[in-house]
């Protein structure tokens, strides 16, 4: 695994996706999509809730039915033992192959081997949701999401609720509970996760989703620095970009 040197955190790329269903309602979909995803409602609610009705609600947390509409990025900078700072943006667009591209673009500016991506349960859910996007998208694979036929320590991969666990894998731990433990601000605030979909699709407000989006990396960052005994970031030394 990855020894921790001041070089090595510089190549630390924090992320948050947000998802959506692909289509607005269940009418929406292809009609060879259609009996797919009752299939997977079926499984999902045992039957006990219609494909249509379970749509809108769950569609968007699996990446062959949803779809990224915005990715929150953060950069670490600074002095990363006295003063560390914080660059976030977001990435945002309607249309997902072109946020897709964009955070491929980046990876490659950074040199996407040697980039080490972070996220909260990204192992379970960011991670391989970007990976199949892509895929989807006829989008190449960028180095560190390329991870078929390699070692486990060959994954430049983390993830802070597997880093909280300490080998314990008995439940989930929320962002949001490690937030409050750690004491520091959540990014719940008027929205939650379970509200992107409809606020998407409802109000088409990309702008509030991604104000949300960087929040949580924000938060995901902290709680990276407090894993690592390292001094939480102040608020003055985040900066949000374009």
């Amino acid at each position: 695994m990855f020894e921790f040197t001041f070089t090595l955190m510089e190549q630390l790329l924090f992320l948050d996706i947000e998802t959506v269903s692909e289509y607005k309602s269940f009418e929406e979909l292809p009609e060879r999509i259609k009996p797919l995803w009752n299939k997977k409602a079926q499984i999902l609610s045992k039957g006990e809730i219609t494909g249509e009705d379970l749509y809108a609600e769950k569609a968007g947390i699996y990446s062959e039915f949803g779809k990224i509409v915005v990715i929150g990025l953060g950069f670490l900078t600074g002095d990363l033992n006295k003063n560390p700072g914080l660059r976030v943006k977001a990435l945002a667009s309607h249309h997902e192959e072109e946020i897709l591209k964009q955070f491929s673009d980046i990876l490659d500016r950074m040199d996407s081997k040697n980039t080490i991506l972070v996220a909260h349960n990204g192992k379970e859910f960011d991670f391989p949701y970007l990976s199949r996007r892509m895929l989807i998208k006829n989008i190449p694979l960028p180095e560190t999401l390329n991870i078929s036929g390699k070692k486990p320590w060959e994954i430049q991969h983390l993830d802070t609720m597997e880093m909280w666990k300490f080998g314990d894998w008995k439940s989930y731990t929320s962002l949001d509970l490690l937030a409050a433990i750690f004491d520091i601000p959540s990014s719940k605030s008027d929205i939650d996760g379970s509200m992107v979909s409809g606020i998407y699709h409802g109000e088409k407000d990309l702008e509030k989703i991604s104000k949300y989006c960087i929040k949580d990396v924000v938060v995901c960052a902290q709680v990276f620095m407090k894993l690592r005994g390292l001094n939480l970031i102040e608020a003055s030394n985040i900066q949000i970009v374009d």
